[in-house]
């Protein structure tokens, strides 16, 4: 039976998300044209990232919570607006606080609309179908990683650095026009005590969920932080390749996030989590396998980096529905929304701890030390779904 064809309004929120991922990535191209032309240095112009993840991280879970009951199409339409200008005041901004005040706001609009474009694929999803729906708009932010620096680059050799914000804030309008036209309306919760919305803060349920988050994330973009290293270490190094290897590893990552949206609806969110993390944790032996082994071949590299990408960003899908069916209806967004918090958390622990690893045992240990992070994170990821009543009093989230 074949399935049936998904809305237009999904791949809004598909450009959505290629959209806000995007602003976070596309800086890093061109930080020494931005350092010049601002008069800062790179590593004080590199702070435009660092800045920009970490209010996203602390902003996702303290905004969704005040925007959980309003209407989700109208998040998505205002917050992709005030994306938008903030992206337009990067444009334009005449020095370096101005510009870091935009990456601000830009970084706390795009928390809000990411967990409201979750929680809306999620609910406009037909009863079985969840998995794609989240995959396709994780395939979103999938794109946005292997498209971002290379786009900034370009554009701002091509016509400045101002170019990447001033076509930013255009993907954004036309994000929010197509929503307003075509997004399903997806009501907010009813008004409830502080303490009902704080309720995911203290989910036992939703906080090992997201704990599992952050320690694939940890595990996962440790390996892909130092991707150019391992490159080297394995097939000897060169520019050419690790852009092969990189492009790779997105084509790969975005087979794996579609794939992992069918895979939860077949399997259920919990089972495919838990294969997900397997799968991961196998493939980051191998390629520590790989090194240790010193193959010197850029054919097994492909073929390992290529399993890798695959599994690693199959990720989100699985773990989103598991969330949702967690935390129920009412307090879906913020739980979302504090899992997008264990991934960024898990991306910093990421640089940190692989740059000691390599500064203290090399290398080859990294994807080593990151399958240990795997290992904890399979171990901690719950085998079903915790059973939460519904009307009609059946047991909603359990798995087969």
């Amino acid at each position: 039976m074949r399935s049936a064809p998904l809305p237009g309004w999904l791949y809004i929120l598909f450009l959505t998300l290629l959209a806000t991922a995007t602003d976070e990535f596309v800086i890093a191209g061109v930080l020494p044209a931005v350092a010049a032309d601002l008069g800062v240095s790179v590593s004080a112009a590199g702070q435009l990232v660092t800045s920009f993840a970490f209010v996203y991280a602390v902003g996702a879970p303290t905004l969704s919570m005040v925007c959980e009951r309003l209407p989700k199409r109208a998040v998505l339409i205002v917050g992709l607006g005030l994306f938008a200008v903030a992206n337009v005041a990067a444009a334009v901004a005449p020095g370096y606080w101005f510009l870091m005040a935009a990456r601000v706001a830009a970084a706390l609009c795009a928390a809000v609309v990411t967990s409201a474009a979750f929680a809306t694929a999620a609910a406009g999803a037909p009863e079985g179908a969840q998995g794609r729906y989240l995959g396709l708009v994780t395939a979103g932010m999938t794109t946005a990683l292997f498209s971002g620096v290379p786009l900034g680059a370009w554009l701002g050799g091509a016509f400045g650095w101002r170019a990447t914000f001033w076509l930013i804030a255009a993907i954004g309008v036309i994000a929010a026009v197509g929503l307003l036209l075509t997004a399903p309306d997806v009501p907010g919760t009813a008004p409830a005590p502080l303490r009902t919305r704080l309720a995911p803060l203290r989910d036992g349920a939703v906080l090992r969920l997201v704990a599992t988050t952050f320690l694939a994330a940890s595990g996962g973009l440790m390996f892909y932080t130092y991707l150019g290293p391992y490159t080297a270490e394995v097939a000897g190094p060169s520019y050419g390749l690790l852009s092969a290897v990189l492009l790779l590893v997105g084509v790969a990552g975005l087979a794996g996030a579609l794939l992992a949206g069918r895979a939860s609806d077949a399997w259920g969110p919990r089972r495919a989590l838990r294969r997900t993390l397997a799968g991961h944790a196998l493939a980051l032996l191998l390629a520590a396998a790989v090194a240790f082994a010193d193959t010197d071949s850029r054919y097994v590299l492909a073929l390992v980096v290529g399993c890798w990408a695959v599994v690693a960003w199959a990720l989100n899908p699985p773990v989103q529905g598991a969330i949702l069916a967690a935390a129920g209806p009412d307090a879906g967004m913020t739980a979302l929304a504090l899992n997008i918090c264990g991934l960024y958390l898990g991306t910093a622990v990421a640089a940190a701890a692989g740059g000691a690893v390599i500064g203290t045992l090399g290398v080859a240990y990294v994807p080593l030390t990151a399958a240990a992070l795997l290992l904890l994170s399979f171990l901690l990821a719950p085998r079903t779904a915790a059973a939460r009543p519904v009307p009609g009093g059946v047991a909603a989230g359990r798995e087969p």
